[in-house]
């Protein structure tokens, strides 16, 4: 490691959090319950931080990073839920293997020391396929989801002892000396049960009861559910959550579910969350007596293979978290909620000592209090979303930013504001890899990425296996497919005289209406038309004057789904594909051919023939110099070689249509490039001050709603790799690219008025140290190269675009490059002291942008 700069004297660091578990390896069983005030580990009322970590969103050689920069975090807990589609795909068959891999991945929790909670449901919601339901379960006889029905019930209690019984196995409950403390039953069922009725109360109740019988030793939960049963404890979902109550006095306040963001749909503007509101959050729900708070989601990932749900959920599930869909950390929302958890739990002792008492400051501000002996730690709340306050608190003055919260461990000193960020800024780069390059020289250097040509395969229109099926009417396309594929062919043919009265000369007027989510029309085997829906309504209807032929002519509808309905009473139910109706009309009448005869076809061609698996050899590939582009139902197949190095790699699929896409045999899920979030609704910079919500702060408007592809390292060899692509709409392969993800400059901006640094806090201190600009490194083995910009005064600007204001100091930039270049971490005094005073009355700002190499 090479060597960290400091210009102040080190602050006593914050006190390590020490689990009760030996959690790496011990089998000491540890006791967890829980009181009004907190869950009780071993006798002792905790504060815990949390963080939402979906396994299958990322792979097992990703999960040990992302779990240590959870830890680095400032988290104590990990929280997954369990899906149950990926584990069980044929009823009675499981899967636990790779991603899948539910026990390794608690274990890798385990290795770092944190705790698990273990979302079972097993109905996860989370965006996902189905709401993580197997398909198989829709077709068993007499069964209703989510309802006091006996079919139900049998299957989810079977798959939720699996559950638990594979845990169990392993060791990995607290009650046998592993990291799980926590569990939950169901999830968010209160949002919708009254859909239900009596049937559905029946069944929460049985849910409890059932989930306690299987006798884990740690506690569950139910989110979202007021009237939860004891010893179930109710908790929490949303944006905010401080003024949640329990259901009983004897149960603590916990958040399964603080929206670090939301999520993407194709379609939709990508929403953002500043960490000024995410951390006012967090710092309201602790005040106001809560003692657990998850983020959902601290590392998001990706929607990997066809398990996006929704419809319309696009394939990153980056979530805005502190961690990005790569792995990497988001900064400053990273760094900031780091700092609000470390200045918390300088306020554990008091948080669980006592109740906290409240105190108005003045319109929309208030204290609360924990205190009890000699312990004391209080919370300052500005909750007006304009005004900043200046408020007397035991004497002393107080300014609160509007929208925020500062914290006093002592009860005297700040030691954070959540509107006041300490934490560097990172700004994370696309680098778009050359697939050849020349030194100026003229020598040659070896190309970043080699790709070869592409070969393709021609995916037939229409009914091409032995195995359609013919029926009269339409049929509902999860019914017919049970999703084995996002596509169903629907074809019929009928015969044109010439007389017909839903002729116009040779065209017909061809109406189609579908419940979603994508249509192709076909006409005697050529495109006449596309259709899709969207995430708002996924319904279509489309309708077109086509031209007809004497004699036979042929209809084939490809319908395809972008995932199944996730959410909502009876969303189990909620249909696609093509149910009519289907008809010809012209000036003196028409032809409905809804009730004629269709023969349907359950995917493509080149499913079957597994075209995007690499290691089975096809005929149906060609290999030649030109290649069609811009036609639909297109297979194409390259080889390329990844690039050197372990930056996190994408695919950019500017140039394509709409498609999946494999590496190796592996999918990558869904790719949409054309389709564009609508044009209005984006801010240029959102102001975190007053309620969010998941419209308030949305970019990319008119843009691609998604373009880059995440492409795990664990999926990539040495040398030769294959890529495939099926492209339904039409596109052009040479035209994507790829890029490696890293981070460009590590920025900073603090002012005189910010707190000092969290780690320099010093309970027995009667003076603290001052307001402290740090900046480091984000990789091990770098060094701080070059200073870019650096001011002292009234700078303007964010990272990448700072400015000099009126007020600058002459010599800023000396002083900081002294202080930082050849050091992996540096922290500089943000003072007059140092920098001379530029301007006098005025509270001046320290701003720096720095190279990294």
């Amino acid at each position: 490691m090479a060597a960290t700069a400091r210009l102040l004297p080190a602050g006593a660091a914050a006190p390590a959090l020490l689990l009760l578990l030996c959690l790496a390896g011990g089998t000491r069983a540890t006791n967890v319950t829980y009181d009004h005030r907190a869950l009780v580990i071993d006798g002792v009322r905790r504060v815990l931080v949390s963080g939402s970590i979906h396994y299958p969103r990322s792979t097992p050689d990703m999960w040990p990073g992302i779990i240590q920069k959870a830890k680095d975090g400032g988290l104590d807990v990990i929280e997954t839920y369990v899906f149950w589609d990926i584990h069980e795909p044929v009823r009675g068959q499981y899967d636990f293997e790779g991603r899948k891999d539910l026990a390794a991945f608690v274990k890798a929790v385990a290795d770092a020391g944190l705790y698990v909670h273990l979302r079972i449901g097993p109905y996860v919601c989370a965006e996902w396929n189905y709401g993580g339901f197997p398909l198989w379960l829709h077709f068993i006889p007499g069964i209703k989801f989510r309802t006091d029905n006996e079919p139900f019930k049998t299957e989810m209690q079977r798959f939720t002892a699996k559950v638990v019984d594979t845990m169990k196995g392993a060791g990995l409950y607290a009650s046998q000396g592993g990291p799980i403390i926590l569990s939950q039953i169901e999830n968010e069922y209160g949002n919708i049960d009254s859909a239900y009725g009596a049937p559905g109360k029946a069944y929460m109740r049985w849910a409890a009861g059932m989930a306690v019988s299987l006798d884990t030793g740690v506690p569950w939960v139910m989110c979202q559910q007021t009237d939860a049963p004891d010893p179930l404890i109710n908790t929490c979902n949303g944006f905010y959550c401080d003024q949640f109550t329990p259901n009983s006095d004897a149960k603590p306040k916990m958040w399964t579910e603080n929206w670090s963001g939301w999520f993407l749909s194709f379609g939709g503007a990508v929403p953002y969350r500043p960490v000024e509101d995410l951390a006012f959050a967090v710092a309201r729900f602790y005040q106001r007596g809560g003692t657990f708070q998850n983020y959902y989601m601290y590392h998001g990932g990706t929607n990997l293979d066809r398990s996006s749900g929704g419809p319309f959920i696009a394939t990153s599930y980056d979530y805005d978290a502190p961690i990005d869909e790569y792995g990497l950390v988001r900064q400053p929302k990273w760094g900031h909620l780091r700092d609000v958890h470390k200045a918390i739990k300088l306020c554990e002792p008091a948080l669980i000592a006592t109740d906290p008492s409240y105190t108005s400051l003045g319109p929309n501000a208030e204290a609360a209090v924990y205190k009890t002996g000699s312990v004391c730690a209080a919370f300052l709340a500005n909750i007006d979303g304009q005004s900043d306050k200046t408020v007397t608190f035991n004497g002393r003055m107080y300014r609160l930013p509007a929208w925020s919260v500062s914290i006093l461990p002592d009860c005297k000193n700040v030691v954070l504001n959540t509107a006041q960020i300490n934490s560097q800024v990172t700004s994370l780069e696309m680098r778009y890899l050359e697939s050849s390059n020349l030194a100026s020289d003229g020598s040659f250097i070896t190309p970043e990425l080699a790709i070869s040509g592409w070969s393709y395969a021609i995916e037939p229109v229409g009914i091409t296996k032995d195995n359609a099926l013919t029926k009269a009417g339409l049929m509902e396309q999860i019914n017919t497919t049970a999703d084995a594929s996002d596509f169903l062919w629907y074809s019929t043919s009928f015969t044109v005289k010439g007389d017909e009265p839903y002729l116009n000369g040779s065209q017909s007027n061809l109406v189609v209406n579908s419940l979603g989510h994508v249509l192709q029309v076909y006409i005697n085997g050529k495109i006449a038309g596309s259709a899709q829906g969207s995430a708002s309504s996924s319904l279509i209807s489309w309708q077109k004057p086509i031209e007809l032929v004497p004699g036979k002519n042929k209809i084939d509808l490809l319908s395809a789904t972008v995932g199944l309905s996730n959410y909502g009473a009876f969303f189990d139910l909620v249909g696609a594909g093509i149910t009519g109706p289907v008809k010809l009309s012209g000036t003196n009448g028409a032809l409905d051919l809804s009730s004629a005869e269709w023969t349907y076809q359950i995917g493509l061609r080149g499913e079957d023939l597994h075209l995007y698996d690499p290691s089975e050899a096809s005929p149906e590939w060609v290999s030649a110099n030109a290649y069609p582009i811009n036609q639909p139902l297109i297979w194409y197949k390259t080889k390329f070689t990844p690039p050197a190095g372990d930056d996190p790699v994408a695919i950019d699929f500017t140039g394509m249509g709409k498609g999946e896409a494999w590496v190796n045999g592996q999918s990558i899920g869904r790719y949409w490039p054309t389709n564009l979030a609508p044009q209005s609704g984006c801010v240029n910079s959102c102001n975190y001050r007053g309620n969010y919500n998941s419209n308030k702060c949305l970019k990319k408007c008119g843009q691609p709603s998604q373009t880059l592809y995440h492409v795990p390292r664990s999926f990539l060899q040495p040398g030769s790799n294959d890529l495939v692509l099926f492209e339904q709409f039409g596109g052009d392969p040479s035209k994507i690219s790829f890029v490696i993800r890293q981070t460009g400059s590590v920025c900073a901006q603090v002012s005189e008025a910010h707190p000092a640094q969290v780690d320099s806090w010093n309970s027995s201190q009667q003076q603290r140290y001052g307001p402290a600009l740090r900046l480091e490194c984000p990789k091990d083995g770098q060094v701080i190269s070059s200073i870019k910009f650096a001011s002292f005064g009234t700078p303007s600007g964010t990272c990448g675009s700072y400015r000099h204001g009126e007020c600058s100091s002459t010599q800023t930039l000396s002083v900081v490059q002294e202080a930082c270049i050849g050091v992996s971490s540096c922290s500089v005094p943000v003072s007059s002291t140092y920098f001379g005073n530029p301007c006098t009355g005025v509270t001046k700002s320290l701003a720096v942008e720095a190279a990294c190499s």
